[in-house]
């Protein structure tokens, strides 16, 4: 199929070839009987030209109609006025509700400068307005469901992490802190800790230099994991997002880079199966064995349960208010979603293992719990983490007919839930709310989000003075 044809740069080609022929409207409008408002909506792109038109016009012009169909290319004063009227076209402008303006000869260069500056700015303003929590959600929707598609394994990574194993000698088991070190500096890196790291980071890179900042450990963190995702940004040549898609799909591909790395598919999958055949699938065996953190252990056993044993599965990261953080599942289990279809945000009904787990006081030993959901009964398995943002909890679950390949199964918790239906866990009991009607005034806390709905220095919410001045007073000296 033909693409159409573009009616503003035709419009003004048409006038271009006029005036330097000193043919005048009238005269043209003449030459190819036509009234001279016609001709004038045809000059300026207002109504779209027809072959047999251009074909009038051609001939009245002494041109060929490819003359007019590929005009020569602008003068730089023709191309911000063909942008200019091309930005007051677009239903962004017309919902300002300004009137067009009209592009006289006696307009400077520095005033169509100012024209043009002002309309990118505030075509810049409308897309950062445009880019609402609603839009990252909708992003998160469609990436759950193209991880669905795969089911959470990407092939093209597991290869680049054998390649990259290769690189430092790597064959099996636990990837060390030492090897994680000669992996950066293989790929032209040296490591830095810092006291400083800006606020809004968890690693700077200084591609110039060849410098990753890191902040200085702490106690109980893994110190692999930011840098591996920082490595993993490098080597799959990211380049910084430009919405919310681009942003979700590289976080999800780095931390499954990061993933293989730590937890190697060739060791990983024959450990993981030979579990399976002794009915002992565990996460906290695969955390054990590679000596990662539970949750890295739950996400990467969700990259290789479905296609290297045969298991559908969910995953899911919850706070302790109940706020649903992260999800993934190809088992049909049913999320909270909102009105996009997005989980992130909702919140978890009071009766599934991601929340009955913070009622329980031992939290060496993990929770295994059934529930009896509207979309069928699923086993899963409950571990709580803490953050600075709060204690969360860490859910790998599978349907009923799979449960008997996991440790655990035996469990006789069990509870029911009836969510989304309201009566299952949000609405207080009949007799609670008649009691307490109109005899209570909660005060609740401020959401954050409700303040400020983005990170003001954009999609990656960074300050990016701050980082500039880190690098500048880190820069070495020769």
């Amino acid at each position: 199929m033909s693409e159409p044809l573009d009616a503003l740069l035709i419009g003004r080609n048409i006038r271009d070839l006029r005036t330097r022929q000193g043919m005048t409207l009238e005269a043209l409008a003449v030459a190819i009987e036509r009234a001279p408002s016609q001709v004038s909506a045809l000059e300026n792109g207002k109504r779209a030209p027809r072959i047999i038109q251009l074909q009038q016009i051609a001939t009245a012009l002494g041109v060929s109609l490819d003359a007019l169909l590929t005009p020569e290319p602008l003068s730089d004063r023709s191309s911000k006025e063909l942008e200019i009227e091309r930005a007051q076209r677009n239903g962004m402008y017309a919902s300002l509700g300004l009137p067009d303006m009209k592009l006289s000869k006696g307009l400077s260069e520095s005033v169509l400068d100012t024209i043009l500056g002002l309309q990118k700015e505030v075509e810049r303003l409308h897309l950062l307005k445009a880019a609402t929590p609603e839009e990252a959600r909708r992003a998160n929707s469609a990436l759950r469901q193209e991880m669905r598609e795969v089911n959470n394994y990407y092939a093209d990574l597991e290869g680049r992490a054998k390649e990259l194993h290769a690189l430092i000698g790597h064959t099996t088991g636990p990837l060390s802190e030492r090897l994680t070190a000669e992996l950066a500096n293989k790929l032209g890196f040296t490591l830095h800790y810092v006291s400083d790291l800006p606020a809004s980071t968890r690693t700077v890179t200084d591609t110039k230099n060849g410098r990753i900042f890191l902040p200085v450990r702490r106690e109980g963190r893994d110190p692999r994991t930011a840098l591996l995702q920082a490595l993993s940004a490098h080597v799959l040549q990211f380049s910084e997002p430009t919405n919310y898609e681009e942003y979700l799909n590289q976080r999800v591909l780095s931390n499954c880079l990061a993933g293989a790395l730590l937890i190697p598919e060739s060791s990983a999958v024959p450990f993981l199966a030979q579990a399976k055949e002794q009915r002992e699938l565990s996460v906290e065996d695969l955390r054990d064995m590679y000596a990662v953190g539970y949750e890295v252990a739950a996400h990467r056993f969700t990259n290789l349960a479905t296609v290297h044993l045969d298991i559908p599965v969910h995953f899911l990261k919850v706070y302790e208010n109940g706020t649903l953080s992260k999800a993934y599942e190809n088992d049909k289990v049913a999320f909270p979603t909102d009105v996009f279809g997005a989980v992130e945000g909702q919140i978890v009904c009071r009766n599934w293992s991601a929340r009955r787990v913070f009622s329980i006081d031992d939290r060496f030993t993990p929770y295994h719990q059934y529930t009896d959901k509207p979309s069928g009964t699923y086993w899963c398995t409950s571990r709580i983490q803490s953050s600075p943002q709060g204690d969360f909890s860490i859910s790998v679950g599978t349907p009923f007919a799979s449960v008997k390949w996991f440790r655990g199964r035996d469990t006789t918790i069990r509870h029911r839930s009836e969510c989304p239906d309201s009566s299952c866990c949000r609405e207080a009991p009949a007799e609670l709310s008649a009691k307490w009607d109109e005899g209570v005034r909660p005060v609740p806390k401020i959401n954050s989000s409700l303040l400020a709905a983005l990170p003001r220095n954009g999609i990656l919410g960074v300050d990016q003075r701050e980082i500039l001045e880190f690098l500048e007073a880190h820069e070495p000296t020769n």
